[in-house]
């Protein structure tokens, strides 16, 4: 007999979509959730697109939710465009309410905050003040691994947000998830805008790039330069985060027999495309709450991990043009292309569930322009 059906380790996205759709599909069963930290969430805000979700994660995954938009802005030099395509935010204050509040009033559920584990096992996870706990299953979530940044075969999503308060309304109906308007530097550069309120706006200075350094006063001054630009006055700067998500042109997903399960970005259950991780990571959430715990390491786990791996082979292919093929000013040009494609199309690459038809509308027809042999070739042929 263990303690727990599930222990899971880490208090990020994976672990608290896993612990919802738990209680969601096994409210009788026994969870523990331990993260280092005194909250859930850490500083962060996820959003997702409507297609992003199954119709049966929606349903536990809608608590989480704290604003909604009808749809979206792109903004390129000279093309821009509505997508009319619901587009919903997450954040971690919502994350942590939500999260340790079903915990709490859960027979089964048990919330260790505060304690970092320092042994994870197959059947048990060893805090760090001696308390060892057991389970059938034991999930490692804990964000990407330490050694994730030696992997060379890889570029990066970073970026640096300010959540503002201004001194007037802004005009904002819908997020602006690429401005790309923006100077072009170090990458593909855009500024991402989400309005929380009539004068409270999330701006981020975002890249895909090579470099995984972040030069924060550089980009907090861009993030405000932005913001004049667009003719508004900030008031007071009431939050900052930041992120640096792997975008990588290679990997390798093993079909593990017996636990601890690698979950989120330490087990490579992330979009490669996007360097984000709720769409893979609410599927996974739905699969292991449908599998008894002592049969998880089963087929139907090992049919994910292949889906994902043909999934996810495809993005890296697309990761290794965009950074390996096109010069750093010129790989805007990629994501210009991409946004003239079908919403459907759009909207299956961002939930990673690309069919044949659209793998065939990303890469064939006339390339962006950018595309540059003498660029390739200065980068060397090995992939």
């Amino acid at each position: 007999m263990h303690d727990f059906d599930t222990i899971l380790v880490g208090g990020g996205l994976q672990s608290a979509l896993l612990a919802l759709a738990l209680r969601a599909r096994k409210p009788r069963a026994r969870v523990a959730l331990v993260e280092r930290d005194a909250r859930l969430g850490g500083n962060h805000t996820w959003c997702f697109h409507a297609a992003d979700l199954a119709p049966a994660a929606r349903v536990w995954v809608a608590p989480l939710v704290c604003r909604r938009w009808p749809g979206y802005d792109v903004r390129f030099p000279g093309f821009e465009r509505r997508l009319d395509s619901e587009y919903s935010m997450i954040s971690s204050t919502r994350l942590h309410e939500v999260v340790a509040g079903v915990l709490a009033e859960w027979p089964g559920g048990t919330l260790r905050t505060g304690r970092g584990a320092v042994e994870v096992g197959e059947h048990h996870v060893l805090l760090d003040e001696g308390e060892r706990l057991t389970g059938t299953v034991v999930i490692d979530a804990r964000g990407i691994a330490p050694d994730a940044a030696q992997n060379n075969a890889q570029g990066y999503q970073k970026f640096l947000g300010l959540e503002v308060e201004l001194t007037t309304p802004h005009a904002l109906e819908c997020p602006v998830l690429m401005d790309a308007t923006v100077e072009q530097s170090e990458g593909f550069r855009f500024a991402y805008t989400l309005p929380l309120g009539p004068t409270r706006l999330l701006v981020e200075d975002t890249y895909f790039t090579n470099d995984p350094r972040l030069e924060r006063e550089t980009l907090r001054r861009r993030v405000l330069e932005h913001v004049g630009r667009m003719g508004l006055e900030v008031q007071s700067i009431e939050r900052e985060e930041e992120g640096i998500l792997p975008m990588p042109w290679r990997g390798r997903f093993g079909l593990p027999q017996r636990g601890p399960l690698l979950a989120g970005y330490r087990g490579g259950f992330f979009h490669p495309g996007t360097g984000y991780s709720l769409p893979i990571a609410a599927r996974l959430a739905e699969l292991v709450a449908n599998q008894p715990p002592e049969h998880l390491f089963g087929p139907a786990l090992q049919a994910f991990i292949r889906t994902h791996r043909r999934q996810a082979g495809f993005c890296h292919l697309l990761n290794h043009m965009l950074f390996r093929w096109f010069p750093p000013e010129a790989r805007w040009h990629i994501m210009h292309r991409f946004y003239r494609l079908p919403l459907e199309t759009i909207e299956r690459f961002y939930a990673l569930r690309l069919r044949p038809q659209d793998r065939v509308r990303l890469v064939l027809g006339r390339p962006p322009r950018g595309l540059s042999l003498r660029y390739r070739l200065s980068k060397g042929v090995r992939r």
